[in-house]
């Protein structure tokens, strides 16, 4: 196997992309740290849409730690769509 022609970029088609841009995720005993409040908080925040929505790996929920930060930082506005019910 020829090493020489391996380089740290992805290529695609003979031509080089952009690196992959890897999210951190955070667990929601994480979430609940940053907002000061229980986990049971966080799960009723998430079920009424007032959070940014989790990722889900399997039975597992993790947040993206950029939007939760994005979302504080934003005076935490609430993410349900078609307004306040």
């Amino acid at each position: 196997m020829n090493l020489s022609n391996i380089t740290d970029r992805p290529t695609v088609a003979g031509q080089e992309t952009a690196p992959a841009v890897t999210a951190v995720v955070i667990t929601i005993d994480d979430v609940a740290a940053l907002l000061g409040c229980s986990t049971r908080h966080v799960r009723r925040l998430a079920d009424s849409g007032r959070i940014p929505r989790p990722v889900k790996f399997g039975a597992l929920l993790r947040w993206i730690k950029a939007d939760i930060e994005q979302w504080i930082s934003a005076g935490c506005p609430n993410c349900r769509k078609g307004g306040v019910k």
